[in-house]
């Protein structure tokens, strides 16, 4: 199961300036929850969710007073190794985890993940702060690049 747990932050240095921090993770890793077409293959019958998955998270965030800890990203991003997870859940539960940690202001996590079946998928989901406490998720449609906000003039 995912430990958000092992997820730790600290100060942002620039606290009173909106800028953004992005972060490509490369080699997640998941299990199918379905078992996949392989499910006869006897080596899989020991996997508890099914053939593994594999993709990139991308995380994309202006943060707010917390900016989340590398280290501790990568450990719980291990979490999701043997689980039996869904894509949508995932990222939308990495999108959750991570923003309870560090309250953003804005933050957008994509799911990459490699084609399975002829079929390639990428889930994207995002949460700004002002929406956040009201359990809200929008898109803005003034965002910039990868949807990070635009500068103000």
């Amino acid at each position: 199961m995912p430990k958000p747990e092992l997820l730790e932050t600290f100060e942002n240095p620039y606290a009173d300036r909106d800028y953004s921090i992005s972060m490509e993770c490369p080699e997640f890793t998941s299990l199918c929850p379905l078992g996949g077409v392989e499910s006869d293959a006897e080596e899989l019958r020991q996997l508890s969710g099914g053939a593994p998955d594999f993709g990139t998270i991308l995380i994309d965030y202006v943060p707010d007073r917390l900016c989340l800890e590398l280290k501790s990203l990568k450990l719980y991003l291990w979490s999701f190794r043997n689980d039996g997870i869904f894509y949508e859940r995932a990222v939308n539960r990495i999108l959750d985890d991570l923003a309870a940690a560090c309250r953003p202001r804005w933050m957008e996590v994509t799911g990459d993940f490699n084609i399975r079946g002829g079929i390639k998928s990428v889930i994207t989901a995002t949460v700004e702060a002002s929406v956040r406490e009201t359990g809200r998720k929008t898109r803005d449609a003034g965002r910039g690049a990868r949807g990070a906000p635009q500068s103000r003039k």
